[in-house]
């Protein structure tokens, strides 16, 4: 018996398969450097909420909305390179936690030094 869900090993398939549509498919010129950290699929198959990191902050907002405007695009390909019976509804979140991780391990690093000052 597998480990996991189904929804999850569906899951790890899309998001594989939309970071390399993102990487070598997608030609919008709003598009930077974006990576695909997860995706987040309902247990019925039918909705996925794929979650992105994306490099430049002043860029996120503009990239985010141009990787939703191509859902229809990502999705058509997707039933071409899936042999399912439905293909998920899209939806791009942007990922927020590479930028807590910087945050908690900022924190950490302050309380490190403060810890070293031999006052």
């Amino acid at each position: 018996m597998l480990p996991y869900k189904r929804s999850q090993r569906v899951g790890d398939l899309i998001r594989e398969e939309i970071a390399e549509i993102i990487m070598y498919k997608l030609k919008d010129p709003r598009i930077g450097f974006v990576t695909v950290t997860g995706v987040d699929l309902s247990p019925d198959l039918k909705s996925a909420r794929i979650f992105v990191s994306i490099l430049k902050e002043e860029q996120r907002e503009e990239t985010l909305a141009a990787l939703n405007s191509s859902r229809a695009f990502m999705r058509s390909i997707l039933t071409k390179r899936l042999r399912m019976k439905f293909i998920p509804h899209l939806e791009f979140r942007l990922d927020s936690s590479i930028d807590y991780g910087f945050k908690i391990d900022k924190i950490l690093k302050e309380i490190r030094e403060k810890d070293e000052d031999p006052r």
